[in-house]
C-alpha cells in the first residue's frame, strides 16, 4: 500500500515512516512542506495519505488545505490528518464530500502504534477515523444543541461510535449490543435529525455531520 507522509518535524517524520514501513506500507514519500505534498499527491498517486495540518512555509492549515485540493483533482483520495489541536472546522471539512476514507487523529495518538497503523489501514479502506478525543469534545460542546438534544444516552453513544468510523458490527460488539438494536439506535438517529431515506452509508456521514456542526445540516 502506497503512502505518502507528509510532517515538518523531522524527528516524528521519521519515526512514522520506520513504524509505517515496518507494518508493510510503502512510503512513496516523505515529505516537510506545502510545495512538496502539492508536488507528491498528483504526481505518485498513492494509496493513502497522512498529513499534518499545518506545514511550512505558512504554519496555518497548508496540509489540510492541499488534501482537500488534492480530493478534489482525485475524489475519493483516502487522507488521514494528523493535528496538534482539536479543532471542529478541520474534522467537518474532510467529511463535507462524503466520498473516500477519511481521518482526523490528535499526533498523541501516533504514538500508540497499533492504534495508528489501524487508522491508516482503515481510512485506506474507505473509512471514516475520528480520534476518541475530540469526539469527546465535540460531544461536550453540542450537548445541548438541538436536534442532538433529542438523542437517547444510548443513541449519543452509538452515534459517537459511528463518527469513529464504526461500523453497526462493530458499535455492537463495543456497546455490548445486537447488532439489530445498533440498527434500530442509527434508524431513530437518522429520523431525530431529520435524515431522510436515502443510501445508509449518506446518511451516516450526514449523521456524523450534523454531530459535528450540531445543527441540522
Amino acid at each position: 500500500m502506497r503512502v505518502v507522509l507528509a510532517e515538518d518535524l523531522a524527528i516524528l517524520r521519521d519515526g512514522l515512516r520506520h513504524l509505517l514501513t515496518a507494518h508493510g506500507f510503502d512510503v512513496v514519500a516523505a515529505v516537510s512542506t506545502g510545495p512538496e505534498l502539492a508536488a507528491a499527491l498528483p504526481n505518485l498517486q498513492p494509496d493513502v495519505a497522512v498529513v499534518d495540518v499545518r506545514l511550512p512555509p505558512t504554519q496555518t492549515d497548508e496540509g489540510l488545505r492541499i488534501a482537500l485540493s488534492a480530493r478534489r483533482e482525485r475524489p475519493g483520495l483516502p487522507v488521514l490528518v494528523l493535528s496538534s489541536h482539536v479543532e471542529q472546522l478541520y474534522a467537518r471539512e474532510l467529511l463535507a464530500d462524503g466520498s473516500g476514507g477519511v481521518g482526523y487523529l490528535l499526533k498523541d495518538r501516533v504514538f500508540n502504534s497499533e492504534q495508528f497503523v489501524d487508522a491508516v489501514r482503515r481510512v485506506a479502506a474507505g473509512g471514516t477515523v475520528m480520534d476518541p478525543e475530540v469526539i469527546a469534545k465535540l460531544l461536550a460542546r453540542n450537548s445541548t444543541d438541538q436536534p442532538l438534544a433529542a438523542l437517547t444516552p444510548r443513541e449519543r453513544e452509538v452515534l459517537e461510535q459511528m463518527a469513529e468510523g464504526r461500523s453497526n458490527a462493530a458499535i455492537g460488539q463495543r456497546l455490548f449490543l445486537s447488532e439489530s438494536a445498533v440498527g434500530k439506535h442509527t434508524a431513530s438517529i437518522f429520523t431525530k435529525l431529520g435524515l431522510a431515506p436515502s443510501d445508509d452509508d449518506n446518511r451516516r456521514v450526514l449523521a456524523v455531520l450534523a454531530y459535528l456542526d450540531g445543527t441540522r445540516s
